[in-house]
């Protein structure tokens, strides 16, 4: 019996592209050798689709768009309207290391940040490449169990964390935060976590208010 030769083939790509709002420092045209430090923001899971102007709605886009200076360079991807960020790691890998290359940005100083889905986001994406930040803040977020959560949380032992919740978070409940700081709190000493008390899920326009946070980041800065 003659055998046919099977000539289709699977081929399976995914795009690795996000549309993203991009804010530079007032000054930063005035001096093309500095380099700034960079923040990467995540939204959260309202602000996926594509209209990139919803996300402006919340956190450091919003501070942003009502005239707010920050003495960073602030990229802020959006999700698309049928996934997560724990799906878009890649392609947020390769956009964080695009602004890199085209941006004056200071390599060793590469912040993440991110704000419920987007603070689950901040703490797989930094988990997948723990050598690409020198700092996080996950507001109201937590991680994936099926993904090897907490365990794998350890390979952030040298990255500064301060993590945000509020105890009355009715959406992603405060013990998803505690559940990966109390872990990684056993291999490294430099995180925190800050818990607003009688507060629900919005835990993050005081954070993202808070100038101590933005001071608290320009004082870590990634080693060799």
């Amino acid at each position: 019996m003659k055998q046919l030769k099977n000539s289709f083939s699977t081929k399976i790509e995914k795009k690795l592209s996000l549309k993203y709002l991009l804010y530079l420092p007032k000054n930063y045209h005035s001096n093309e050798r500095k380099k700034w430090p960079l923040i990467v923001f995540l939204h959260g899971i309202g602000s996926r689709g594509e209209d990139i102007e919803i996300v402006k709605k919340n956190g450091i886009p919003k501070m942003i768009e009502e005239n707010e200076e920050l003495p960073f360079i602030v990229v802020a991807p959006q999700c698309p309207t049928n996934s997560l960020w724990p799906i878009e790691l890649d392609a947020l890998y390769f956009l964080i290391n695009k602004i890199i290359k085209e941006q004056n940005v200071d390599a060793s100083r590469v912040y993440l940040t991110g704000l419920s889905m987007g603070g689950i986001g901040t703490w797989h994406l930094a988990e997948a490449y723990p050598n690409l930040f020198a700092a996080i803040i996950p507001i109201c977020g937590g991680a994936v169990p099926f993904m090897g959560f907490p365990e794998r949380i350890r390979v952030l032992k040298d990255i500064p964390v301060w993590a945000f919740h509020g105890d009355a978070d009715d959406v992603v409940p405060l013990k998803m935060s505690e559940e990966l700081v109390d872990e990684l709190k056993n291999h490294n000493e430099n995180v925190q976590l800050t818990v607003y008390p009688n507060v629900g899920h919005d835990s993050w326009t005081q954070t993202y208010n808070n100038p101590q946070i933005y001071e608290w980041l320009l004082q870590q800065r990634k080693s060799n």
